[in-house]
């Protein structure tokens, strides 16, 4: 795309600032561009403004700035509406539905020229950068602005950014104003009860966006950079990331978006009916309680006779994998400083892949392979390929890969033979997961990523990319100082849940394994909770942490884990308030051995004890369910008395309205079974 002589033309001809604008299909959200001094854009709901006027454009390494001078040139309009399906998810058939505005900005003297393209939709909007520069253009800056209309009375939801602790951190609740340098998705309400999340989507061959505040309310983009300090290395011609802004009246507003799929690419792997959601447990909830160790020696986990042990149980159990850490070559010693010597094919002598392999297959169950890094990406790389065709040929078809290394710490070996150190979400990094993702599929094997890249949707477009982690999970529960605060699982829902599908390993079962009360590392939550996490906190791929004893030694609050589904036709987030209390209902997906008829539902709740009344109305009309209810017990705390669970069924319609009692720190868990 060129600059031209008729956008000279146009340009000479024009006086005045230019204003375009577009709709969502139902009017509430508009959003503005406009050339006045400096191409901006401005977003308005409910005819307020949402996004005050806030600045477009780039610093280049050497080209000249996208800043002042640029003016509108051309600008069209479009409309779309489809229903379109996922082959797994939280939803079958997602519609898409959206107006869009595709407005270019050229400079006269500079003869270039760029487009910014916006599609609004009911529950918020998106905008991208579409550049074709005839030179590379390394982008030293984002100038991409989000100047928060009333921020002065507006709370905000937030994790840092640039730590070295990457997205494993306890979240904030603050107001916007302290909210410096932040990850995405960025929560906050303004003070008429307004919920909004900063993200972006389609996150590709670019760096990733955090937000840097600096004018009080005004947040700027801020690219994570490569280790030379450049933002981004383009070839001149290349489209940035959608920048979105989902809006709602309610918090629960948020979880029922699904503007972020919605703005990804459609499915580019062809046939993937070899993906399949699915319930696992694994060798791995031992090795954080110490129990036993990811080296080798006398408390090895990774032995073939523990890994037969673990597929008969998961087998026998309705589960249909077993994840394994500490299998192969690498882990002996401090394993977060061994990923020079990590080796992806050769087993310790303890493990038998071939015969772990054949006994998965006489029992039913499947091996889950382990890659971990430690955050030696080259060493990795250049065994990758021989490490998908070894899980190929003994039927692994899921792999957790996992690059520990503190933020700025991935260690990368460039063209000189010299080691490089990069961060997780710069745009090496954003390449080299995507990489991962894509050979995987040749090899028709899913992976579920650990100190991730965060989610931006690609879900969608590479379906074998099936869950991430990038929060703090279950494991901080066992040694993290602190462990996770009760406010965790319902801040997440609404925070990091809105990027998408994560690996938090719920379901454990003992609290105690370092003593009850609140001092201790433990879970910090009641035994109903962790059910109802099943729910909550969506994965398609969802572990059943805790060991196989403690689960035999509770099989009523078990039998919950063996009943709930992972992959869904519809989900409704009923209730909530950021970091409080979140109740999801979701109906199961017809696959295999769920029949497509029952409902499930999952209500957790922070440090406070609460009663909350759910009307049933998401049932089909003229149908009877057994709703079999999980609940805190009328005794249960979390501190001392976590165990306290009752089990009660009762006959439910749509017309009939519950009441969920939930502990401090609780959950309830509901199965709607069809009559």
């Amino acid at each position: 795309m060129r600059f031209s002589l008729l956008m000279l033309g146009l340009w000479s001809s024009m006086t005045l600032a230019a204003t375009h604008s577009v709709r969502s299909p139902n009017g509430e959200i508009e959003v503005s561009l406009s050339d006045d001094q400096h191409p901006h854009y401005a977003v308005s709901f409910h005819g307020k403004p949402v996004i005050n006027d806030s600045k477009l454009g780039f610093d280049f390494q050497v080209a000249p700035s996208f800043r002042e001078g640029f003016k509108i040139v051309s600008a069209t309009t479009a409309k779309h509406d489809e229903v379109w399906q996922q082959p797994w998810g939280e939803e079958r058939e997602v519609r898409d539905a959206h107006h869009e505005l595709a407005v270019t900005f050229a400079h006269p003297t500079q003869k270039t020229q760029y487009t910014v393209r916006v599609r609004a939709f009911d529950d918020g909007i998106g905008f991208r950068y579409e550049v074709a520069h005839e030179k590379p253009l390394n982008i030293v800056r984002e100038l991409t602005e989000f100047s928060v209309a009333n921020s002065d009375k507006a709370t905000a939801w937030w994790i840092p950014a640039r730590g070295w602790n990457r997205y494993e951190y306890v979240y904030n609740t603050t107001p916007l104003h302290d909210a410096a340098l932040v990850h995405t998705p960025f929560t906050f309400k303004t003070a008429d009860g307004s919920h909004f999340s900063i993200h972006e989507a389609a996150l590709v061959d670019y760096a990733a966006m955090t937000l840097n505040q600096r004018r009080s309310g005004t947040f700027v983009s801020d690219l994570t950079p490569w280790s030379d300090g450049t933002a981004v290395k383009t070839n001149g011609t290349f489209n940035t990331p959608w920048r979105t802004i989902q809006i709602a009246d309610q918090a629960t507003g948020l979880l029922n978006s699904r503007m972020i799929l919605n703005l990804n690419e459609p499915n580019q792997l062809g046939d993937v009916s070899w993906v399949e959601p699915g319930k696992y447990i694994g060798i791995w909830w031992g090795m954080h309680i110490n129990k036993n160790t990811w080296s080798s020696g006398e408390k090895h986990g990774a032995t073939t006779e523990n890994t037969k042990q673990y597929l008969s149980f998961a087998a026998e159990n309705g589960f249909d994998g077993v994840l394994v850490e500490g299998w192969n070559i690498g882990w002996d010693g401090d394993w977060f400083f061994n990923g020079d010597v990590f080796s992806f094919t050769q087993p310790y002598p303890d493990f038998d892949l071939t015969a772990i392999s054949e006994h998965g297959k006489k029992v039913g169950a499947k091996l889950i392979g382990h890659h971990e890094t430690s955050g030696n990406v080259s060493n990795y790389r250049k065994q990758m390929d021989a490490a998908f065709a070894l899980y190929q040929n003994a039927g692994v078809s899921r792999v957790k890969t996992g690059y520990v290394a503190d933020g700025g710490n991935i260690k990368r070996i460039d063209d000189n033979g010299d080691a490089r150190y990069e961060w997780h979400d710069g745009q090496f990094m954003v390449n080299e997961y995507l990489y991962n993702i894509k050979l995987a599929a040749k090899y028709n094997i899913s992976i579920n990523t650990h100190e991730p890249i965060k989610d931006t949707g690609l879900r969608r477009t590479y379906p074998n990319w099936l869950a991430r982690e990038g929060a703090r999970g279950q494991e901080f529960n066992a040694w993290g100082t602190p462990p996770n605060p009760p406010e965790h699982t319902p801040m997440l829902a609404f925070t990091r849940m809105l990027a998408g599908p994560m690996d938090f390993t719920p379901g454990i079962f003992d609290m105690s394994f370092n003593g009850l009360g609140d001092n201790t590392n433990r879970p910090q939550t009641t035994l109903a909770k962790q059910l109802a996490l099943y729910v909550v906190l969506y994965s398609p791929i969802q572990m059943a942490a805790d060991l196989p004893e403690n689960y035999l030694a509770r099989p009523d609050a078990f039998q919950f884990i063996k009943d709930v589904p992972t992959d869904w036709e519809k989900s409704i987030a009923l209730a909530g308030e950021v970091g409080d209390y979140v109740v999801f209902a979701r109906k199961e997906k017809k696959h295999k051995h769920y029949s497509g008829n029952d409902w499930f539902l999952g209500a957790i709740s922070d440090e406070q004890a609460r009663d909350i009344k759910v009307k049933l109305d998401f049932l089909e009309p003229g149908k009877r369910f057994e709703a079999q209810i999980y609940q805190d017990g009328k005794d249960a705390e979390w501190k001392w008395k976590p165990y306290e669970l009752t089990v009660t069924k009762q006959i439910v319609t749509s017309k009939d309205t519950l009441t969920l009692h939930l502990a401090t720190s609780g959950g309830t868990a509901i199965r709607f079974k069809a009559l």
